[in-house]
């Protein structure tokens, strides 16, 4: 019996003891409850509205029964042990909670308040669910105390091995002293401890009301809360990467989704429909194309800003102050202490042993000249600069390349494509006949002048081709070509057409000449070679190799006198002096002062008189003339024919011409050598040789209309000499094989060459002793070339029966070039053994022109 009442009596002092550690626990969490409930009671009040419940309503004593409580089958068992293990599991506990409580009180205050409430919100968890546990039991004493609960424990176990009472109460003074020290110092623990969770709820209650309230004013106002919602589940992702998107360019989809399906592209909408979205859609301007879905895109505000910026050069962000006054951090304010906290080592002032064994070495090796100083190394690169510089022939692709002779590639051209000749079954024009095969073979020497390098060949069908037996030689001509020709870049010039055509007027504009056949003078037995007409334009006269001289009266195309002269008529000249009705007439080797006897009665009988005097002079005439030249006086039957006068030359005369006054006229032999040009002199009788030694084969002489100029046109070059200062004054280059003709404008300025290569070359001499413009117009020689005297007009003929009329226009202004346009095209006269125009002349008054051809005809033009 005393056995049981031993243990009953343990078992009530430890019932005693359960009760105090679990009202002192249940007061903790009375107290972490209280706050929680509060924060619960503060969160729902706002998100309802209509709580106005505080923490001050819920009372610490109306804490709800838990489901222990209620439990009838807790304390029923009648082994004192189960319940005692079940405490002492549950004292375990407590004392685990607190334990990892204490620890985590000493964290940092300044972790993030996300951790903050997270620590809270466990800890509060683990509270209600001791207090759930507490609330099942009988209420406990205020102590609470692991130590207590040990000693109860070694209390029972000492019951259990036989131990004394005495013991046992000794046991008990000694651990209620050390209880009491240690629940005082616990008191105060758990005091800071609920300071530091009340702070540190409120932090979690004010974030979560931040958090809380924007959602609450969109409830309020009524916007939908769906409306900035975003899913990626939900958008059209193309999920194909950053790759160039041209390579769906070729397939209706752009793409695929995060499920694995095809994005297919949009309608693009033709002309019209971007036409009518530029006149309707305002935000036409900033929208775009997005690359990888396909759909419009419209930039916002700050995206036209930000590329606005950027297209100005300025700095994107417009926040940003680029000319923020400078923060110097370190030297702004003087510090107090230093930065560091500990002075500088001693060795930091004494040199480096280091760096004076590098220094040292540096020294030895440039005595040793292993290291070269920067003077020498320029000099080095200088002198690597003038030498020669040699390249590797055979260089290979891993060795650095050197563009030595070109810094861009040019590509070799390529072979052209085969045409229809290279055919198997090619056309029948293009294969050979017998005369061209013939040609063909004749060019072997020099096969470069063929147009095709092979014969073509007909075969009936593809497989009867035989092998080629040049391809090896081709390819190797092929090889020779890239290896050996230099290659360049053919500059292409991108220029109008039109602008190098000059911008030439209208002939409309540029009227009156001639352009129609008016009449026809016949009566030549035989080609007319020259024809020339009187000062005021009422006559003219030609000659040809009928040797007769005929005189036409222009009106009515009536031939009033003919007049024999024993030979080729080459040349026939009107005296310009209209003061003297004389033509010279070049026949073979003489030339004849001939009176025409038409016209003014009172002129021609003066003529006659100042002809009849022969003039005495003192002077002794050269051997050399009187070699050359000698003047015959008529009588008889000459003068009955209308001569007046004969000169005898020692070679056939070509040309005869005036000066403008009408006393001199100049005479020319091509055949005579140094003395193929004769000057005479009318009035004297006289005649001079201007030249003592011959520049060349003189085709023709003419005097200047203005200075004392004679211009002589050799086979290749124009010369002009001053008669005055007898000296060569201009050589004028022709760039021609043979000259024909020769005219000069009235101006004396500009002079026009006929040549027998087909080109007529205008001269102008105060710009350059080289053509000023050549023209081709004609296909064969040219044999007559002539200005009008009144208008801008000049003429040629040549052997292809083709008279051009051309407009001349010389300016008076000597910065503006002359002016050619051709105009018409006369082509009247018939070719008699390959000879056409030989002569052509202008009226002196009015826009006609006169031609002499071989057909014995003179035509006039109007």
């Amino acid at each position: 019996m005393g056995a049981p009442k031993k243990a009953l009596k343990r078992k009530q002092g430890i019932s005693k003891l359960k009760p105090d550690a679990e009202s002192s626990k249940n007061e903790e969490s009375n107290s972490d409850n209280a706050v929680d409930f509060g924060t619960e009671d503060l969160l729902a009040a706002e998100l309802n509205g209509d709580g106005d419940s505080t923490d001050e309503e819920i009372e610490e004593n109306e804490v709800p029964d838990s489901d222990a409580e209620q439990d009838p089958t807790i304390f029923d068992s009648d082994d004192p042990d189960e319940s005692l293990i079940e405490f002492e599991t549950g004292s375990e506990d407590n004392d685990s909670e607190e334990l990892e409580f204490e620890e985590d009180d000493d964290v940092d205050d300044d972790d993030d308040e996300e951790e903050e409430e997270d620590e809270d919100e466990d800890e509060n968890e683990e509270e209600e669910h001791e207090n759930s546990e507490s609330e099942g039991n009988t209420p406990p004493p205020k102590t609470n105390n692991k130590s207590l609960i040990k000693s109860s424990i070694g209390k029972e176990d000492s019951s259990n091995n036989s131990f004394s009472r005495r013991d046992n109460t000794v046991l008990d003074k000694m651990t209620e002293r050390q209880h009491k020290s240690k629940n005082q110092i616990e008191q105060k623990s758990s005091n800071m401890r609920n300071t530091s969770r009340q702070k540190n709820s409120q932090k979690s209650v004010n974030t979560k009301i931040s958090s809380i309230k924007p959602h609450i004013t969109n409830l309020s106002s009524g916007a939908d809360e769906y409306e900035n919602d975003t899913s990626d589940e939900e958008d059209i992702r193309n999920t194909v990467g950053n790759i160039p998107m041209k390579w769906y360019d070729e397939y209706p989809h752009i793409g695929y989704d995060w499920d694995g399906k095809k994005i297919l592209k949009p309608q693009k909408g033709d002309q019209l429909d971007n036409f009518l979205k530029r006149m309707e859609d305002p935000d036409f301007w900033r929208t775009i194309k997005d690359p990888q879905t396909g759909q419009d895109v419209i930039l916002s505000e700050a995206d036209i800003d930000l590329i606005t910026r950027i297209q100005k050069q300025k700095i994107p962000d417009a926040q940003f102050d680029e000319y923020a006054p400078w923060v110097e951090w370190f030297t702004s304010e003087v510090m107090k202490m230093p930065l560091r906290k500990f002075p500088e080592h001693k060795r930091s002032f004494l040199p480096s042993k280091v760096e004076a064994k590098k220094v040292s070495k540096l020294v030895h090796a440039l005595k040793m000249g292993w290291i070269k100083s920067t003077a020498e190394l320029e000099k080095e690169r200088a002198q690597k600069n003038k030498d020669p510089q040699f390249y590797m022939l055979w260089q290979t692709d891993d060795q650095p390349e050197e563009m030595r002779r070109i810094h861009k590639h040019i590509p070799a051209p390529k072979r052209h494509l085969p045409g229809h000749a290279e055919s198997y079954n090619p056309p029948p024009e293009y294969l050979f006949d017998s005369k061209e095969l013939k040609q063909w073979n004749k060019l072997k020497s020099t096969p470069w002048k063929r147009k095709l390098h092979f014969v073509p060949q007909k075969f009936n069908s593809l497989r009867d081709v035989p092998a080629y037996p040049r391809y090896i030689k081709e390819r190797f001509q092929r090889c020779l070509d890239l290896y050996l020709c230099p290659r360049a870049l053919k500059m292409r010039l991108t220029i109008d057409p039109e602008v190098l055509v000059p911008q030439l007027p209208s002939p409309k504009d540029l009227q009156p000449f001639p352009t129609i056949m008016s009449m026809v003078f016949k009566g030549h037995t035989d080609m007319v070679r020259s024809i020339t007409a009187e000062a005021k334009g009422q006559f003219i006269a030609s000659g040809g190799d009928d040797m007769t001289l005929k005189i036409w009266e222009v009106a009515t195309g009536r031939c009033l006198k003919t007049v024999p002269c024993g030979g080729i008529i080459r040349s026939v000249a009107w005296c310009p002096n209209q003061a003297i009705s004389l033509i010279a007439v070049a026949a073979d080797k003489k030339v004849l002062l001939i009176n025409p006897g038409v016209g003014d009665h009172l002129i021609t009988s003066k003529t006659d008189q100042l002809l009849e005097i022969i003039p005495q002079s003192d002077v002794i005439v050269n051997e050399r003339v009187k070699a050359a030249v000698q003047w015959e006086q008529t009588e008889g039957e000459n003068w009955q024919k209308g001569i007046r006068g004969i000169l005898n030359h020692f070679q056939n005369v070509k040309q005869v011409t005036w000066h403008g006054k009408g006393d001199y006229f100049a005479t020319v032999m091509p055949e005579g050598q140094n003395r193929s040009v004769l000057i005479n002199q009318l009035s004297k009788r006289r005649s001079q040789i201007p030249f003592s030694r011959s520049k060349g084969l003189i085709q023709c002489v003419l005097f200047h209309p203005i200075r004392p100029f004679l211009f002589v046109a050799t086979q290749r070059n124009v010369r002009v000499y001053d008669l005055m200062k007898q000296e060569m004054v201009k050589k004028l280059l022709s760039n021609s094989q043979w000259i024909s003709t020769m005219a000069i404008h009235p101006g004396g300025d500009n002079i026009l060459v006929g040549t027998y290569d087909r080109k007529m070359l205008w001269f102008d001499l105060d710009l350059s002793t080289k053509p000023y413009q050549t023209l081709r117009l004609h296909g064969t020689g040219v044999r007559g070339v002539a200005f009008h005297k009144r208008y801008p007009l000049f003429a040629s003929g040549a052997d292809d029966r083709g008279l051009i009329i051309s407009h001349g226009m010389v300016y008076n202004d000597l910065l503006q070039n002359p002016l050619i346009v051709p105009l018409k095209r006369l082509c009247n006269h018939e070719s008699y053994n390959d000879f056409g125009i030989l002569d052509v002349m202008f009226h002196p008054i009015q826009p006609w022109v006169f031609s002499a051809g071989a057909d014995a005809t003179i035509r006039m033009y109007t």
